[in-house]
C-alpha cells in the first residue's frame, strides 16, 4: 500500500460515524458483518447525492474490516449453520459488493482507524490513532 503524501490526496470523500447496534451479535464476525452493513448503505447513500450533484463515483467505496471471517461472511452466498440466523437485511453488503459498489478489504487490528471511536485505547494507542486521522488536541486551560 502507498502511503499518501497528505491526507487530502489520499481520499476525496471521508465519513466517521459511531453508533451502538441495535441488534445482539452472537459473535465478533456477525457484529463486524452487521456494521459492514450499516456502513455500506451509508456509503450508498453518499454515493447517491454525490452522482446527483455531477460527482459520480466510478471505483467502489472501500471498507476497511479487521476480521477476516466478517470479510468470508460476504464473500459467500452459502448458509452455514454459523451465519443463517444473521438478519436478511444485513446481506444488502453482499448484493453491494457483487454490483461492485462496495469493495471490503482486510485492515489489521493495529492499523484500524476507526477503533479510536468504538474502544477503549491506551492513550499512546489513542494518540497515534488521533494523529492518522488528524484530529488535534486542543489544551484548554486548567488541563493536566
Amino acid at each position: 500500500m502507498l502511503e499518501p503524501e497528505n491526507f487530502e490526496t489520499a481520499v476525496k470523500h471521508k465519513v466517521w460515524a459511531s453508533k451502538k447496534q441495535a441488534t445482539v451479535a452472537q459473535s465478533s464476525a456477525e457484529a463486524e458483518y452487521i456494521a459492514a452493513a450499516a456502513t455500506s448503505n451509508q456509503a450508498i447513500w453518499l454515493r447517491r447525492i454525490l452522482e446527483d450533484i455531477g460527482d459520480k463515483q466510478e471505483e467502489p467505496t472501500t471498507i476497511y474490516c479487521d476480521n477476516k471471517s466478517a470479510i468470508a461472511i460476504t464473500k459467500n452466498p452459502v448458509q452455514h449453520s454459523r451465519t443463517k440466523h444473521i438478519d436478511i437485511k444485513y446481506h444488502s453488503l453482499r448484493e453491494a459488493t457483487t454490483r461492485g459498489e462496495i469493495e471490503l478489504k482486510y485492515c489489521s487490528t493495529e492499523e484500524q482507524l476507526a477503533d479510536i471511536f468504538t474502544k477503549a485505547l491506551p492513550r499512546n494507542k489513542f494518540e497515534e490513532l488521533r494523529m492518522k486521522i488528524r484530529v488535534c488536541h486542543k489544551h484548554i486551560k486548567g488541563e493536566y
